[in-house]
């Protein structure tokens, strides 16, 4: 079936007319299904996704705060603004193709810190699916950023039990394995 419309004259100032008479004086008759109906966005599935997304940053923000203390060794991390919710956003696209979505996801946490790549944490989204897919986030040092106020002062000012922040670069590395492919092992890197 083709739709089409016996009005040949349709101008927005009509269109706006009727929507904002409700159709209720316009004969429907005249126009084309598809010109009058315009399709209402999901605002359940925006709402969820946002909800999702600020879960995950906040997961994303715990893990760099376990990890300042057990394995950064660092009293600070300072994390640029909006980045853990890029890497969500990105998390969340990676993770749109899969069957089980992020539920089935497992996200390796790492540092990179000049030629080293040290292991931070390992969150899991839902421990109760058998994860389908695995996620390596890897963080980058920024070492372009300011001194450290060390150096501007004599060491008396500072104690030994004072620990050093750690910057973190606005940049990133998301690399996607999938875990059970027909196809073997697939990696992809955003």
């Amino acid at each position: 079936m083709v739709a089409t419309s016996s009005l040949n004259n349709k101008n927005s100032a009509c269109i706006s007319e009727l929507i904002q008479q409700r159709f209720q004086h316009a004969a429907i008759t005249d126009f084309d299904y598809w010109d009058y109906v315009v399709p209402e966005p999901n605002f359940n599935e925006m709402v969820f996704e946002e909800r999702t997304c600020q879960i995950l940053v906040r997961m994303l923000e715990r893990s760099l705060s376990k990890s300042k203390q057990t394995r950064l060794h660092c009293s600070r991390v300072l994390v640029p603004e909006k980045l853990t919710r890029r890497i969500a956003q990105d998390v969340l696209r990676l993770s749109s193709t899969e069957p089980c979505g992020l539920r089935g996801c497992i996200i390796h946490v790492n540092l990179e810190t000049g030629n080293v790549c040290k292991k931070l944490d390992k969150i899991v989204y839902d421990p109760t699916v058998v994860p389908t897919f695995e996620l390596t986030l890897v963080f980058k040092q920024d070492n372009g950023s300011w001194p450290s106020f060390r150096d501007f002062f004599p060491r008396a000012c500072f104690t030994s039990s004072t620990k050093h922040t750690l910057i973190l670069s606005p940049g990133f590395r998301l690399i996607k394995k999938k875990l059970y492919s027909l196809i073997g092992t697939v990696v992809e890197e955003c």
